[in-house]
């Protein structure tokens, strides 16, 4: 804001500061008075009492004119914070030195000694006095104000059938939510006592007498004694290991246990703070740190540049577009072929997030002719390719639609991109394109083939791939059809109970996705180091708790068997890869032979005619056949071959 605007927020007079005008004017007519009272033990002197009346006045209006200059009306005194009360004590001293200069310049007290007119000045002593004065009396009117709505007289009475609660973090999170509690007795709390795992607040009363019972680990120690009948986790930067710690001594006790927002969760809303303390999601208790990166300087070779996001209405499209806009694009393309999605996406980055240098365009990635027309159009430097047909189940029974949308639609965009001149190209892949077993999984797989291809082919375009697990929140995602379950009474559907996968948030996998197209020099495959996997039946069990229910007792978990070609556990690199690290943390390239362009057109071109002619059997079993397990594709050079010793490896790529 420019300092003349500020200025003229610190003189806006409200009607509620209008009260507080008034006792600041008592309380410095007040202290004006008292200085020279006290200054003056037998009396005030006629020549100064005459000197204190006339320039009464000014000080109270000269006073309160200066408070109002350095912004001590612009809230109510019940919020006053350190800066206000630092701000009293320079608006006491200004007003004090202006007093002195009225007394000198404007109206001085005029006396006739040896024949000559002297003005008579304020008494050193007075003037001290009435600043001390004056900055105690202001200084504690704002600090009883606060006492009062902070600690009201009548006590912290809680309700009768107040919820008992502990608290998980003694740092400023902790205290906010503890003041509202206290501040609010209608919402039904009474604490009682924190947990926090710095050593030296152990045993210590951290605000308003409460204190500390413990660290996380002795959690279930504390709940044994306090007995508490919930638990509100009060760090929302906590890391997922510590909440699921506090989870899993929560759950053995059967108490329930919430989760304070991040800001961004809290801008959001214009509720009370402690309304806004949520549930624990699963998201929460996964087990693995999530992964942060710097958005502006991972995707600072977006700005100014045209984007292109094909499948820009998906999860994962679309909430690229949101992380892209904020870097700064000069154009932001949005390519989707379901108009629904497209207008819903385009709707909330113009009207929600006022990104007016959006274009979108509804046009399907399998028609070459269509795309060559959109980028003649607007020439993207970069293309994130997320547009793919993505449920399992749904491409085996429909393998026609599955390799023609996710393999040779991919090639066509690959074709045209290079064609074009685009500098970099981002293929959005998947860990199941590894050692595929289903139909989606070797269509990636395919995919994943064609760009590699097609970065030999175009020299100027840097084409690379990025391979993540399941996305939570996603359509298709398991965790939203175990809500589903569990909200319907379940039975919770498990396919086997010892499948394992590879989970990580729409943000993390877009983040990677951003940032591996700042890595790409041409033909890598990136790939997020993901942690352990998690266990489906553990992921069950707790989301059901997490609802505050019991496993088989409330809801039943169903093993209903893996489908066909649905594995156990998924891998992040074929046997004939291996990890290298890469500059950007928690992402490595998996760096394998590279692909003969030659056999990879005779087989698109073979796999197109299956496609043509609807030969859906033939295809699922030609796909399958060339993505099969262990089958490395032609090498361009047919020396090369990784480490023997690699599990894999085999002489003669």
């Amino acid at each position: 804001m420019p300092r003349r605007l500020q200025r003229a927020a610190a003189l806006h007079f409200h009607r509620h500061t209008l009260p507080q005008v008034a006792v600041d004017a008592g309380l410095v007519a007040l202290a004006y008075y008292l200085a020279y009272t006290l200054r003056f033990d037998g009396g005030v002197p006629e020549l100064y009492r005459d000197l204190m009346q006339r320039t009464l006045p000014f000080v109270v209006f000269g006073s309160v004119a200066v408070f109002a200059l350095f912004g001590l009306y612009r809230h109510w005194g019940r919020y006053a914070t350190q800066r206000d009360y630092l701000s009293v004590a320079y608006a006491s001293a200004v007003a004090t030195l202006a007093l002195l200069g009225y007394v000198a310049l404007v109206q001085p007290r005029l006396v006739l000694r040896g024949g000559v007119f002297v003005s008579v000045p304020i008494p050193a002593s007075v003037l001290v006095l009435y600043g001390l004065l004056m900055l105690v009396f202001v200084g504690s009117s704002r600090f009883a104000v606060q006492l009062v709505y902070e600690r009201p007289f009548r006590g912290y009475r809680t309700r009768r059938d107040a919820r008992s609660v502990v608290i998980v973090g003694a740092g400023d999170g902790g205290r906010l939510l503890l003041r509202e509690i206290l501040r609010n007795p209608q919402l039904g709390y009474r604490p009682a006592g924190f947990v926090d795992d710095d050593p030296r607040k152990q045993g210590e009363r951290i605000d308003r007498g409460v204190r500390v019972l413990g660290t996380t680990s002795d959690l279930g120690r504390v709940l044994d004694d306090v007995e508490p009948d919930e638990v509100l986790i009060a760090i929302p930067s906590a890391p997922g290991t510590m909440r699921a710690r506090v989870v899993a001594a929560c759950r053995e006790r059967g108490v329930a246990v919430r989760t304070m927002p991040t800001v961004f969760e809290l801008l959001q809303t214009e509720d009370r703070l402690l309304r806004q303390v949520r549930k624990v999601e699963v998201e929460d208790v996964l087990g693995r740190e999530p992964v942060r990166m710097d958005l502006d300087r991972a995707g600072a070779y977006l700005a100014g540049r045209v984007v292109l996001v094909t499948g820009a209405g998906g999860s994962i499209g679309s909430e690229l577009c949101r992380q892209i806009a904020r870097v700064g694009p000069s154009r932001l393309v949005l390519l989707d072929h379901a108009e629904d999605n497209l207008f819903q996406i385009r709707r909330e980055l113009v009207e929600d997030r006022h990104v007016l240098n959006t274009v979108a365009v509804l046009a399907d990635c399998k028609e070459g002719e269509r795309m060559r027309e959109v980028f003649a159009e607007h020439r993207p430097a970069v293309v994130f390719h997320a547009a793919a047909y993505k449920h399992v189940h749904l491409m085996e029974e429909n393998p026609v639609e599955a390799v023609r949308n996710n393999s040779l639609a991919t090639r066509v965009m690959a074709q045209v991109a290079g064609e074009a001149g685009t500098k970099v190209f981002v293929l959005v892949s998947t860990d199941k394109a590894v050692m595929p077993a289903t139909v989606m999984g070797a269509s990636k797989a395919l995919a994943e083939w064609s760009v590699e291809a097609a970065d030999q082919r175009f020299p100027d375009t840097a084409y690379c791939a990025v391979r993540f697990g399941n996305v939570l929140g996603s359509s298709g995602s398991v965790v939203p059809i175990f809500r589903r379950q569990i909200a319907a009474g379940g039975p919770v559907t498990v396919t086997h109970r010892d499948m394992t996968r590879y989970f990580m948030t729409i943000p993390e996998a877009v983040q990677l996705v951003i940032r591996s197209g700042s890595l790409a020099s041409g033909g890598e495959v990136f790939v997020l180091e993901m942690g352990e996997p998690v266990k489906i039946m553990d992921l069950a069990r707790d989301m059901i708790r997490l609802s505050g229910l019991e496993p088989e007792r409330d809801i039943a978990i169903e093993v209903i068997g893996p489908r066909p070609g649905e594995k156990l556990h998924e891998a992040l690199l074929n046997p004939y890869e291996r990890s290298q690290p890469t500059p950007a943390q928690k992402i490595m390239r998996a760096e394998h032979p590279r692909i003969d362009p030659a056999w990879e057109r005779e087989t698109f071109d073979h796999v197109n005619w299956l496609v043509l002619d609807g030969d859906a059997a033939t295809l699922a079993a030609t796909v399958a056949e060339l993505a099969a397990v262990r089958q490395v594709p032609p090498a361009l050079d047919p020396g090369a071959v990784l480490d023997p010793d690699l599990p894999g490896s085999r002489d003669g790529a």
